[in-house]
């Protein structure tokens, strides 16, 4: 690692280190913009510490401004903040001897990790695409899947776009490893369509804090038939 590297990774760890920044950037990974009057009351500081840790934030490319009227809003800069967000929560749990999250339960079972699934359901789901073939990993671990011609039709079949997904400016599905369950589930242009896929559909409905996701008893029926798996209650 060349020293100029290892600086602006310690500058990002710093940024992130702080407990106000760590909470405004955890509440950012729904994907969702928030102001800095909003975020200063989930960091539990004054409005002027707020606007100062957002500008840290932002100087660093964690977070992006939305000016609007006489409101800013800020969002995560992109998908690859929630995901590092993601791995450091896997690593800072790391050194307990045994795995029992304290998350509430149904953040643990389906969630948001910005724009894709996380939690119990989501990592089900990616395996099931794997099981059966569908994602094909790169032989390098932790690299980008591919989708097999029979996950290409299942995708299909299901109302995904697989094309126009392919044609997005980013990644097309990467494993995205999930701090509740310390397992992989899909991240990328892919996972964040069944998202919309999912949400279009109704088999998943946000609850009211913006982050936990409610499977409902019609997208139950849907994913257990369409992926061939039994979820648990």
């Amino acid at each position: 690692m060349t020293d100029v590297s290892g600086m602006a990774l310690s500058r990002v760890a710093t940024a992130i280190a702080e407990p106000a920044r760590a909470r405004m950037l955890c509440a950012l990974m729904d994907g969702h913009a928030r102001t800095s009057t909003e975020l200063a009351v989930i960091a539990e500081v004054a409005p002027s510490t707020a606007s100062a840790h957002l500008a840290r934030l932002a100087e660093l490319a964690l977070v992006r401004r939305y000016p609007q009227g006489r409101h800013r809003y800020y969002a995560l800069e992109d998908p690859r903040v929630a995901e590092a967000l993601e791995g450091l929560m896997v690593i800072g749990q790391s050194d307990a001897p045994s795995f029992a999250p304290n998350t509430p339960r149904r953040l643990c079972f389906a969630r948001t990790c910005y724009d894709h699934m996380a939690g119990e359901l989501a990592v089900v789901l990616h395996d099931a695409c794997l099981g059966a073939g569908w994602l094909v990993p790169a032989a390098e671990a932790g690299s980008d899947y591919r989708l097999s011609e029979e996950g290409e039709r299942v995708f299909h079949d299901m109302g995904v776009d697989v094309r126009s997904v392919r044609a997005r400016r980013r990644r097309f599905a990467r494993p995205c490893m999930d701090w509740s369950m310390r397992r992989p589930h899909l991240a990328g242009a892919l996972g964040a369509a069944l998202l919309d896929h999912a949400m279009g559909r109704a088999w998943v409905r946000r609850e009211l804090d913006g982050r936990a996701l409610r499977l409902t008893s019609k997208g139950r029926r849907a994913l257990e038939r369409r992926f061939d798996i039994q979820l648990p209650d």
